[in-house]
Order: C-alpha cells, then structure tokens, then sequence
C-alpha cells in the first residue's frame, strides 16, 4: 500500500476523479466530503462499487480548524480541492469566498503543519491570471484578481506559499487551467453547451462567445496531481496543469454541434455575461515546467476528450440533476 493520503473536496468534479485515481494507483484515501445531513457524498456517489468501498469517507468542512486537525491524522499527503469555485456567484457572495478559500486553506495549513505532513497540495486555477498579457502563460505571470473568486485564490496561493517560506511547510500550489470531463457541474461552459444541445433548445444560451480558454480532459488533471506529489522538485513551487492550446467559447460550441449532432441558435445572453472588466478574455496556458519536472503531458487532445465528455452526457441517468433551462451561478 502507498501513502495514506486526504482529498479534501472529494465529492466534487476534479476531487472525485482524483479520489478514483488514487485508489487506482493503491493509495489509502481519506476523503472529506462537505458535511450534510442526506449523507451524500457527492459525485463519490457514482463511482464503481469496487472503488467506492475502498474509500475511508469523512464529513467535515474545511472552515472548521477542529475538524482539518481531525481529518489530517495519520495522513501523509493533502491534496487540498475543497473551494468555492463559481464566478459569478463570487460577485453576490464575497464573504463566503473568502472564508472557504482563503480561510478554509489557512485551516488546511495550519493541520498540515501540526500534523508534520509530508507533501501539500493546494489547488489554484488559472483565473489568478486574468486575461493573458503574455502567452502562453508561465507561472511568472503577473496575478489579477478580475474577480472575487480569482482575488480569495491569489490569497490563498500567497498563504500556502509562505507557510513554506515561513515554516517549510512542503506545499505545492497546483494551477490546473480549465478542466472540462464527465461529473462537470451545470455551471462551466461545457456541460451548459451540451445539456441544452441534448435537450433539444432551439436557442443556445450563452455569455461572452470572444473569451478563448485552454481546455484540459479531468483525467488528464488527475494524473498531474499524481505526477506532481510524486516529485520533491516541486516543494515550494507554483505549477501550471494546461495543453498550451485555445479555443474560443464561440468555436467550442459550433464543435460540440458537430458532436452532439444537435443545431441551435447561439445566443449570447445578458445575465451570462461578466462585468465588463471581470471577463477575462484569454488564458493560454505553459505547461513546460510541469513536463520538465515529472514528465507529465495530456493523453487526451481536445477532440477525444470532447467526445469521451458528451458520450457520458448522453446517458439521460447522468444528466439527471442537471437542470439545462436554467441559469447557473
């Protein structure tokens, strides 16, 4: 048996692909799922029963400092997903941002200090860019925080990096740019795109169509986390997880049409568009540290991804709960 390791948003997009391929890779996984009184545990849920009752599942929040000195015992890699992450809810909801992203990570740090863990990893996202000055972007580029959700990420990288500069704390803060795969929530892009194609709207429902995003398969994402906890180089590093091509949100659409087989107006709606200078209109994103450093590169170009993504659309089991008619923040 390998490590015995803690996902903290385990229940969620990337943190239950990331769960999965640990076990599959033989680690002891602890996973904290935000607590709730129905007992989900998330998208854990759907996983393979023989993946599943491999999983040590534990409720928690990571804005209880009590609770991350809990579920850190006996852990000896953190894998720290657990964030509020959907931008336009930041707009109406700072506060809560910055008591689960920056906050919750300060717990999350703190635990690992105590608990002498022996890697960290903290989630970012390529959002801290903002809209790309350079490209493709390094992870010297310039951070801006166009919006509260990118702004309680700055400040929780800063944090997980000063408790290494501080306390050696072995953090790595892992930059993953826009992941996209089975399990998305109705939030992102791509699961809006495909919901309404599948369902047959006449018109297809969008924001800003100009904005271009580098685009990576969750499974993809999931092994450079693995790569990266298994490289000691990255201790106290920033890493960006990205396939250094773009693609349009306009030309992404007209692409899923061809997959889905389904035709609709594209509409670019009012309420799905950022404020003016919140948009952040291109991130490209380097991933040659990352390859330098673990060898890591994705297995899935855009098409396949794309594909393997509306092929577990097309279960109607699987798109179930996602309510394509409506606005989600």
């Amino acid at each position: 048996m390998k490590d015995k390791v803690l996902v903290t948003g385990a229940g969620g997009f990337i943190g239950s692909h990331l769960t999965e391929a640990l076990v599959r890779a033989g680690y002891s996984v602890r996973a904290l799922i935000r607590y709730n009184s129905s007992n989900s545990w998330g998208w854990l849920d759907s996983l393979p029963a023989d993946i599943r009752d491999q999983i040590e599942v534990m409720a928690g929040d990571v804005r209880d400092p009590n609770g991350m000195r809990i579920a850190m015992q006996d852990r000896q890699q953190v894998f720290h997903l657990a964030a509020l992450i959907g931008i336009p809810y930041s707009y109406q909801a700072p506060d809560s941002y910055v008591d689960t992203n920056i906050k919750g990570t300060l717990n999350v740090l703190q635990a690992a200090r105590d608990a002498n863990v022996e890697r960290l990893l903290v989630t970012s996202t390529s959002e801290v860019y903002g809209t790309a000055r350079t490209v493709p972007i390094t992870e010297e580029h310039p951070r801006q925080g166009q919006s509260p959700y990118s702004a309680s990420k700055i400040g929780a990288d800063h944090l997980a990096l000063s408790f290494h500069l501080s306390f050696e704390t072995p953090v790595t803060v892992v930059r993953p740019f826009n992941t996209y795969g089975p399990r998305q929530s109705a939030r992102a892009v791509i699961p809006t795109i495909i919901t309404q194609l599948l369902a047959g709207a006449e018109e297809l429902r969008l924001g800003s169509l100009s904005p271009t995003r580098d685009l990576v398969f969750v499974q993809d994402t999931a092994q450079a986390f693995l790569a990266i906890a298994a490289s000691k180089a990255l201790i106290g590093e920033e890493v960006n997880i990205a396939t250094q091509q773009e693609i349009s949100v306009g030309d992404l659409a007209e692409k899923l049409m061809v997959l889905t087989g389904a035709r609709a107006k594209v509409v670019s709606s009012d309420e799905r568009i950022r404020p003016m200078n919140s948009e952040v209109e291109r991130l490209l994103g380097s991933a040659e540290k990352l390859n330098k450093l673990t060898g890591w590169t994705p297995k899935n170009d855009l098409e396949l991804g794309l594909k393997r993504t509306v092929e577990w659309f097309n279960d109607p089991v699987n798109r179930a709960g996602y309510k394509w008619g409506i606005y989600n923040v």
